[in-house]
């Protein structure tokens, strides 16, 4: 077995061979399998729970994961500076405890594909955030490129025929919440990208979590509605912790409109999920748009200089 400083030195050198954006572009790309999994595994909790009770659940288990990455990779200071508690609360908020849950209702009313399209569309509305916050993330033709391809690629993917996607309708109250879900994402994007960038990945992932579970813990109890119901829900919060962690890692990296484009490989590993887990049949059109999310990566991975 190779010695610790053996493996850290292959390690820094695997590292040195890429730049900070293909490393954002990978580890927000292994998120999106994470993402994909997520709405899968909620569904099977839902047969012997709520979605409160799923929700309380994968925030204290994801904040349990997110302390000991935190405390692995950042051991020095796990403090918070005054400065750092505003926008961390509000990602909590407006990230964990409305949009999160509003999600996880949104997806008790509505197919697995229809929240996945729908809450992969925060690229539209961080680039739109972003003109006015972000104003010295100016996108390079290859991200604009990247982009597009990007926003194709899941289209054609969760829409799966050329009819499903001319007349597609956003008209139930789950696609609203959705929708709300993901505008309120955004926000959170940019707002980590802008006040957190230096923040240690964990060390936001654990904050975020703790002051939600707080939340949880405090309605839950009193209702009797604490517990741990099935499996699933331990895995959501395992599948979440890790995927949070990748997300933010990455956010700190690259540019947030680049993070919500990569993104949208989500949809990509739901239907490959589909397809192997549940033997659902890919059209032509899913096919056309997989092909396109390689070119998209591509794109959004030049550096800047080439741009």
């Amino acid at each position: 077995m190779a010695a610790p400083e053996q493996t850290n030195v292959s390690r820094e050198r695997l590292l040195h061979g890429m730049n900070a954006k293909q490393i954002g572009v990978l580890a927000v790309l292994c998120a999106s399998v994470m993402w994909a999994t997520e709405p899968v595994l909620a569904k099977l909790a839902y047969r012997n729970s709520t979605f409160l009770e799923t929700s309380g659940v994968r925030a204290i288990f994801v904040m349990l994961i997110a302390f000991m990455y935190a405390a692995k990779t950042h051991r020095r200071d796990l403090t918070l500076r005054l400065r750092q508690l505003p926008p961390l609360l509000y990602i909590a908020v407006a990230g964990t405890l409305f949009a999160d849950l509003v999600y996880f209702f949104a997806l008790s009313k509505i197919p697995v594909i229809n929240a996945t399209l729908i809450g992969h569309m925060q690229p539209i509305f961080i680039i739109l955030f972003g003109l006015f916050s972000l104003k010295e993330e100016r996108l390079t033709r290859y991200d604009g490129i990247g982009i597009a391809f990007m926003i194709a690629s899941g289209l054609f993917v969760t829409t799966k025929t050329l009819p499903n996607l001319t007349q597609l309708r956003f008209g139930s109250i789950g696609d609203l919440l959705a929708l709300c879900a993901t505008v309120a994402w955004a926000t959170t994007a940019i707002a980590m990208r802008r006040y957190l960038r230096t923040m240690n990945a964990g060390v936001i992932t654990f904050f975020r979590y703790m002051f939600a579970s707080v939340a949880f813990v405090a309605y839950l109890v009193p209702t009797s509605s604490m517990r741990v119901a099935n499996v699933y829900q331990v895995f959501i919060g395992i599948v979440v912790a890790v995927g949070t962690i990748l997300y933010y890692e990455g956010l700190k990296r690259i540019k947030a409109a680049q993070v919500s484009a990569v993104e949208l490989a989500t949809p990509f590993f739901a239907t490959l999920l589909g397809f192997l887990v549940l033997g659902e049949l890919v059209t032509p059109m899913q096919i056309v748009g997989i092909l396109m999310l390689p070119a998209g990566i591509y794109c959004l991975s030049k550096r800047e200089e080439l741009s």
